[in-house]
């Protein structure tokens, strides 16, 4: 006999669309497909406008649809989409993230009471292996990060925005994302900020998710000058120095 109950799904979910809402509708089918049980609704954020790929289609969970006026950044979009969470927690998912299997379950099942972030490992196209772990980002780390011989750490520092889980009161207790930066850093930043403020970053080591990887920054001057113009701005702030000193 099946069981029935009337809790809220724990999780609410986070997704901007800059013009890609063709890579969105595969995501959401992955999300019902796998994990519908478990999410309370999905925040689909249209940073520009485009076509309405979304009209008539259907899943197990609500789509809460926000067009904005004008374009916003990473974390004012994200900040926005989590005054509409009502959830113990709170998924920002890159539109280009897919999933073999159900990631979301085990990682609730498996947060330690002071895990303020949860992500799974990133598998990147043509790889083997998930993306390697990261130390506090300095600039010596980024010219190391990809020669031989470098040590990678066992717990990483800070993960990229890509697939970030995050308990609301976490969230909530660090002010979100810092909407200084546009785009690129805040990841950084506000896995830096929850450190500080004694919150773990844990991390599923034996699940996926996969990226299809859009390089932006390698290929636009706009968003490379973003790139830039964030780590000069991670490099400068008070948490980089706080988070720096302590690692």
């Amino acid at each position: 006999m099946p069981v029935t109950t009337t809790e809220r799904p724990p999780i609410t979910v986070s997704i901007v669309s800059h013009g890609q809402l063709a890579l969105i509708l595969p995501l959401l089918d992955q999300l019902d497909a796998f994990s519908a049980g478990l999410i309370d609704k999905v925040v689909l954020t249209v940073n520009i406008p485009e076509a309405d790929l979304l009209a008539g289609r259907r899943w197990s969970f609500p789509v809460e649809r926000i067009d904005n006026a004008r374009p916003m950044g990473f974390g004012a979009n994200n900040n926005q989409a989590f005054r509409r969470c009502a959830t113990p927690w709170f998924l920002v998912l890159n539109p280009d993230i897919r999933f073999d299997r159900d990631v979301l379950a085990p990682l609730l099942a498996r947060a330690r009471p002071d895990a303020g972030l949860l992500t799974p490992r990133i598998l990147e196209p043509g790889k083997a292996a998930p993306e390697q772990h990261r130390r506090v980002l300095t600039p010596l780390e980024i010219l190391r990060r990809r020669r031989p011989g470098y040590s990678i750490p066992d717990v990483p520092a800070w993960v990229p925005g890509l697939f970030m889980l995050f308990r609301a009161k976490a969230y909530a207790g660090v002010q979100g994302f810092d909407e200084r930066f546009f785009m690129y850093g805040e990841d950084f930043d506000i896995c830096a900020r929850l450190a500080i403020a004694g919150w773990r970053l844990q991390v599923g080591e034996d699940l996926l998710a996969r990226h299809e990887a859009q390089r932006a920054s390698r290929t636009s001057r706009r968003h490379l000058y973003w790139h830039v113009t964030s780590l000069l701005k991670v490099w400068t702030s008070a948490a980089f120095w706080r988070y720096w000193r302590r690692s």
